[in-house]
């Protein structure tokens, strides 16, 4: 299994907190490399950033065209028909990322998933079946992929690991009403969803920044 690149960016010379984030489809890790500076992110410990970089692959819909993707996306409503070989292989890849991190210093309790879109998929995809309870889950305007087996294949420890949801109730590309039915689907899980909904299309708002560094001292800040 070819293991991932990525950027790293640390927010100290110490780092005592990882977020591992990762893109949507067709970008790579660049692409949310600039939030760092705009979490507001006062009074948390030093924090190590790692944006990893999709593997190039041929997506269905989009022709077969070749680019960076966490998994195949097989059809327009993006679950009657999914792609598990792919989904299954990126979560090694990232589970992966989270033992090397581990033996790095920061351990899994100290180590929040993020994503966008296809990203914010692969964060549900492993950070609800990963063995060691995670800091926190950030999943934007994504949804949870393979969920018809979700219920047997969560790890209990992580329905105590706090989730922020956050969708656009203009989303034309993730429907809004399937991150709805995620949330649904998590809470009847007993999983701990924070919702969060902005008017705005398939993007990252403003408000929804302001909403993520919160949440980021809520899980890193000691009470």
């Amino acid at each position: 299994m070819t293991p991932l690149d990525f950027i790293t960016i640390e927010t100290g010379p110490n780092p005592q907190a990882l977020v591992i984030w990762m893109h949507g489809l067709g970008a790579d890790g660049n692409d949310f490399v600039p939030i760092v500076d705009e979490l507001n992110l006062d009074g948390c410990p030093d924090i190590r950033f790692i944006f990893p970089h999709a593997p190039m692959i041929p997506v269905t819909i989009n022709g077969g065209y070749v680019m960076r993707a966490w998994y195949d996306i097989l059809s327009s409503d993006l679950v009657r028909r999914e792609d598990e070989a792919g989904l299954r292989t990126s979560q090694l890849q990232i589970e992966t990322l989270l033992a090397q991190q581990a033996a790095l210093g920061i351990p899994a309790e100290r180590t929040i998933l993020a994503g966008f879109s296809q990203g914010g998929a692969m964060t549900l995809q492993v950070g609800l079946r990963y063995a060691e309870r995670l800091a926190g889950l950030i999943v934007l305007s994504a949804y949870a992929p393979l969920i018809d087996v979700l219920p047997r294949e969560l790890q209990s420890v992580q329905t105590q690991t706090p989730i922020f949801m956050a969708h656009g109730t203009e989303d034309p590309i993730v429907p809004y009403t399937r991150g709805q039915a995620t949330r649904d689907a998590l809470q009847a899980l007993h999983c701990q969803v924070e919702w969060h909904e902005y008017p705005m299309p398939h993007s990252v708002c403003w408000q929804e920044i302001s909403a993520i560094g919160q949440f980021l001292k809520k899980v890193l800040i000691p009470n």
